[in-house]
């Protein structure tokens, strides 16, 4: 098929060179063109294990290419929307200018009979209202909305071999035709038993935010319990892995640690709490407010328990961080917890030194006030406390 997908950051960029891999003709359209000279060259603005390789194969074939030119996706039959969806700057809600400027500018390119497809994360009501648009346009095209799960480290395999697909879409023959030509695009996925769930627009959109919930949930929970085991002298492992063989519960996400980051699990739950207190359903949520309080004391804890192991003052301290990205196998430090804590060392009189296997360059940027120093073993010399908060396999 001929593929257009607006929007090449994280989510745009993986999804194009994997559908190219899938053997469709993708074109890559991205407002910014220094992103586009870079991916157009092979190479990924982002760490991602496995992108570049898969870049260079596809672009190879001829086809994939990307552009800055919203009209170079005129003539494509199917048009993925990938476009970010940050926290809205001082509220909770999501900003969804981004979104709907995309969409706007594609409504000058679309042709009838197009299928446009929704993959950024959204507040619930966006894709009918996104709908309703469409058809004053064009009567003949077609919106699904068909959310994502990629994991960051793993998203070249979450893409290629999800665990499901849901679809949602209208409901009659534009539903129908919509479910044709999104099974038509997974082919391969779908052949080799992938899960496939179809519904209306909103139980789409509510089920990425409803995924991200419920895992900041479990990881808020285990950190709660690690509290207790804290005053109470229990092991939070040993209980995280008597409570997860039980199969209600599992054991994925139950690792108690220093909380959650990056650009979905924080900004997804409050966009969430947002959307519901728009819709009077805020009281349904408000568990999610103390998930988030949970999330953040992690971050407090560890520069108290810091404080404590150096003797009480952190005035002058060597503290060597290791880890500056929201996890391993990434260069995201979006809302990292590791430079959350690393700066308030910083702000309250520590000499901290971070270090990272990929992620040194981004945390530069948002923290240049800190020293960074990429060779493992100069950053740990002479340090007073080393503090491991990103769990990189070395």
């Amino acid at each position: 098929m001929r593929i257009s997908v607006i929007g090449c950051g994280y989510l745009g960029a993986v999804h194009a060179a994997c559908m190219a891999k899938l053997g469709h003709e993708v074109i890559g359209i991205d407002v910014d063109p220094r992103k586009v000279g870079e991916l157009q060259a092979g190479r990924a603005p982002f760490f991602e294990p496995g992108l570049s390789e898969m870049l260079n194969e596809v672009l190879a074939t001829g086809r994939l290419r990307f552009s800055a030119d919203m009209a170079d996706a005129k003539g494509a039959q199917m048009h993925f929307l990938c476009v970010g969806t940050p926290q809205r700057k001082g509220e909770y809600a999501a900003d969804m200018r981004f979104v709907d400027g995309a969409f706007t500018a594609l409504l000058d390119v679309l042709e009838p009979g197009d299928l446009v497809v929704g993959k950024s994360t959204v507040p619930v009501g966006t894709a009918g209202r996104l709908a309703e648009d469409l058809s004053e346009r064009y009567p003949d095209a077609l919106l699904a909305w068909n959310p994502e799960f990629l994991r960051e480290g793993f998203a070249v395999k979450d893409t290629l071999s999800p665990d499901r697909f849901v679809y949602g879409i209208p409901d009659g023959e534009a539903g129908a035709r919509a479910t044709e030509l999104l099974d038509e695009v997974y082919a391969a996925s779908l052949s080799l038993g992938t899960h496939r769930l179809v519904s209306d627009y909103a139980t789409a959109e509510l089920v990425k935010a409803a995924a991200d919930s419920f895992l900041a949930t479990k990881i808020s929970f285990i950190n709660a319990m690690a509290e207790v085991c804290e005053v109470t002298g229990a092991d939070v492992t040993l209980l995280a892995d008597a409570i997860g063989m039980d199969e209600r519960i599992g054991r994925t996400f139950l690792n108690a640690g220093i909380g959650f980051g990056g650009g979905c699990l924080p900004k997804d739950i409050r966009a969430f709490m947002a959307r519901a207190g728009e819709l009077g359903a805020d009281q349904a949520l408000t568990f999610l407010r103390e998930v988030d309080d949970i999330n953040v004391r992690r971050r407090i804890r560890v520069v108290e328990l810091t404080r404590r192991l150096v003797g009480g003052s952190l005035l002058g301290q060597r503290i060597t961080v290791l880890g500056a990205a929201f996890k391993p196998y990434s260069d995201d430090v979006r809302d990292s917890p590791a430079l959350s804590i690393a700066d308030q060392l910083q702000l309250q009189g520590a000499d901290v030194t971070v270090t990272d296997p990929k992620a040194i360059h981004g945390a530069e940027r948002r923290f240049p006030e800190l020293s960074y120093e990429a060779d493992l073993h100069r950053a740990m010399d002479k340090t007073d406390a080393l503090l491991l908060l990103t769990e990189w396999q070395e």
